[in-house]
């Protein structure tokens, strides 16, 4: 069988952090976000597409089952991990994918020390500890712009009714 473009984005942290310091070194912004991604819906598009103009290769950090297990509870995650990675990959917007199963992303930050991290604007008024890593790094923070109504949750509520 073929390998797909989107698969072949998927990477370990190590090989990765590698790639993205040769990147650094030729002058590339890397922008970094993560998410569940479970059931990916064009609030998850659009707000990729925004990070990914915020510099030159955007890496997306992919949370494994069990970590969405603990966020999202019982019954989720509806798509499994790999597919989930698969399909964010796929997206034109995502330059590369890595899994994490940590509480947060800290320790994938660490390791591949983008330029700029961002999140989702539902995290303004929550604690985010990435912002103080990344700004010690050298790097900076931003809150991208809220895309209203669309949910992962409103749609599985949705398709229960």
């Amino acid at each position: 069988m073929k390998t797909t473009r989107a698969r072949t984005k998927i990477s370990d942290r190590k090989r990765l952090a590698q790639h993205l310091a040769r990147e650094r070194r030729r002058g590339r912004r890397v922008v970094f976000t993560n998410g569940c991604f479970d059931l990916l819906h064009v609030g998850h598009v659009r707000s990729l597409e925004q990070a990914a103009q915020l510099g030159d290769i955007l890496v997306v950090g992919v949370n494994r089952d069990r970590r969405v297990r603990a966020i999202k509870g019982a019954g989720r995650p509806v798509v499994p991990e790999r597919q989930r990675a698969e399909v964010v990959a796929a997206l034109d917007c995502v330059d590369h994918v890595a899994l994490f199963g940590e509480e947060t992303p800290m320790a994938l930050i660490r390791a591949l020390r983008p330029d700029i991290v961002c999140k989702g604007a539902e995290y303004r008024s929550l604690p985010v500890p990435e912002k103080a890593l990344i700004e010690s790094l050298g790097g900076t923070f931003s809150f991208l712009r809220r895309i209203p109504g669309v949910r992962s949750t409103l749609l599985l509520d949705r398709a229960r009714r």
